[in-house]
Formats: C-alpha cells, structure tokens, sequence
C-alpha cells in the first residue's frame, strides 16, 4: 500500500517539508508521482526512512547517511545490529550522565561529598561510538600501524613516499573528473598502483581483505573522506567503488 506524503509525516511524526527536503536531495525519493503530482511512497521507502532515523539519532549528517544507503555493500541486517549496539552504549551513556546530575545535586545540597573525577563522570567529547566500530570491523587499526610506518620514516624519504601517494591520489581524481568508470582499465591500474604502494612502502602486508576494508574507511571515517576529498569531490566515494571492483577481480 502507498501512502502520501502526508500520511508519511502523520505516521512518522515528522514534518512534510522535511521529507520534501529528502526527496529534494535524493536521500529518499518517493516511489513514484501520482497523475495529479502527489508523492507516494512504497513498504521500501518507509524501510529506508527508519535507516535514515536511525542514522540520524546517531549524530550522522544527511550527506553521510545518502553515502551508506546508496553504497551496494549496505545490508541492512548488519546496520540493525550496528545500530542497537549503538543506541544501547547511547543509553548507557545517558544513563551515566543521569547518575552525575542526581550525584551533583545531593553534593549541592551537602548530603554527599563528590571528587572532581565524579564530578566530570560520563563527559566524553572525543568519542565516537560508530566510528570505533567501523575502524574495527574495516580494519582501521591496520591503517593506524601504516600511518604511524609513515610518521617515523626520515624526513626525506617520508616526503618522496607522500608525493609518491599524493600523485595516485591526484591521477585517480583526475579520472574521477573525467566521470571514466570506477571499473575502467585506466582506474583499476591506479587502484593496482594503490595496492603495491602499500604493499611495498608500508612494511605491512595488505591483503586484499584489509585492502576492501581501507575503502571502506574510505566513506565510513570521516577523517578519511575529507582527506582523500581534498584532490577532489566525490573521490572518496569513486576509490571505495574502485577498490571493491578491484578485489573481486582479484579474488
């Protein structure tokens, strides 16, 4: 059955402009448009909006969100699990901060005497609960060894190997401007020269598991997405493409 977009935002309990605004960014468009231009949205659409909800209670912009929906990896049986594990540490978390403000509030009143450790219980301004469990379950403690590789070569040589890299990333870019196929030859013998680069400099064997998982990171670490985006928009997107083409043609 299909339902409106009014009838959407009743059952939801969110607004008709905001699920415009969806649409208007092709983060969840409707299924089709009625003879008299009404949007009607399908089982499939409300599926992905709880995705997008979930996504969003989890602090992730808009941006994001659309690139882990739209990527043909997602599975939705694993991002529900992610996303209970996730609003379950939220939980806690709050919970944690809950204890403090009634803890405060009896020191205040003198009927307790707390630390300054107790008084900061539950503060956490650096973690990011999602992000740890992507680094984990796409290898982002392998990367973290290749870059601490990198950081302790001598200054000179550490130089070379980054403009070395620097210029793969600038010749992928550049295909990437072209709009050529992630799966085009000239792209997949960049990938190749990605792939023996680490290989070969990094002093940390990379198979073609963990190298899946680096492009993982690629769209689901932030940190990375900006980096890699700096030689141009959209390349994030483009190597983590290019990467999975590359690792099923090599298995």
């Amino acid at each position: 059955m299909e339902m409106s977009v009014k009838e959407l935002a009743n059952l939801v309990g969110i607004s008709v402009r905001t699920l415009h605004h969806y649409d208007e960014i092709n983060l969840l468009n409707p299924s089709k448009i009625s003879e008299a231009g009404y949007r009607l949205y399908s089982e499939a659409n409300l599926d992905r909006l709880q995705q997008i909800l979930f996504f969003k209670e989890l602090d992730f912009p808009l941006k994001k969100i659309k690139q882990i929906l739209d990527n043909p990896s997602f599975n939705k049986q694993e991002a529900l699990q992610l996303h209970k594990k996730m609003l379950m540490d939220k939980r806690n978390h709050i919970d944690q901060m809950i204890q403090t403000i009634n803890q405060t509030t009896k020191h205040f009143k003198g009927e307790i005497n707390m630390t300054n450790e107790e008084k900061f219980k539950g503060f956490d301004f650096n973690k990011n609960e999602y992000e740890q469990e992507a680094r984990e379950k796409w290898g982002g403690k392998t990367v973290d060894k290749a870059n601490e590789k990198l950081s302790n070569m001598p200054k000179q040589e550490r130089f070379e190997k980054e403009n070395e890299m620097n210029n793969i990333f600038r010749s992928l870019a550049s295909v990437n401007n072209e709009e050529k196929s992630p799966a085009s030859e000239e792209t997949q013998q960049l990938i190749q020269d990605w792939y023996d680069f680490l290989n070969d400099n990094i002093n940390y064997e990379y198979s073609l598991e963990v190298f899946k998982g680096l492009g993982e990171l690629y769209i689901a670490d932030e940190r990375f997405t900006k980096n890699i985006n700096q030689f141009g928009e959209g390349l994030a997107q483009y190597m983590h493409e290019a990467i999975n083409i590359y690792v099923e043609n090599h298995l």
